[in-house]
């Protein structure tokens, strides 16, 4: 699926993640900060990339800023964010997904 418009999910506080997604063209371009980057980057982007494609999500651009959001919140932003910018709000598979 393509994202319809530019939406966001979550916040930078701690323990959260903040979640923009952008229509794209070039597949996932994938724009990651952490402050936990160096021990968990690969772990968050593998989330990242997974939950995407659980979403058939294969043209955006996504920016993350992470704040030590464990996988489900991360997984949940990307999913809330997905939703907004199709502008879907009944019918929501969370189970499906999880």
């Amino acid at each position: 699926m393509k994202i319809m418009e530019a939406s966001s999910a979550g916040t930078t506080q701690r323990c959260d993640c903040m979640v923009r997604l952008e229509k794209g063209e070039n597949g996932i371009e994938l724009s990651l900060e952490s402050k936990v980057i160096h021990q968990y980057g690969k772990q968050i982007e593998g989330v990242i990339r997974k939950t995407l494609g659980e979403l058939d999500i294969t043209e955006a651009k996504v920016t993350v800023i992470d704040e030590g959001a464990l996988d489900w919140t991360i997984r949940a932003r990307i999913q809330c964010a997905a939703y907004r910018s199709w502008h879907q709000t009944e019918g929501l598979p969370w189970r499906k997904l999880a």
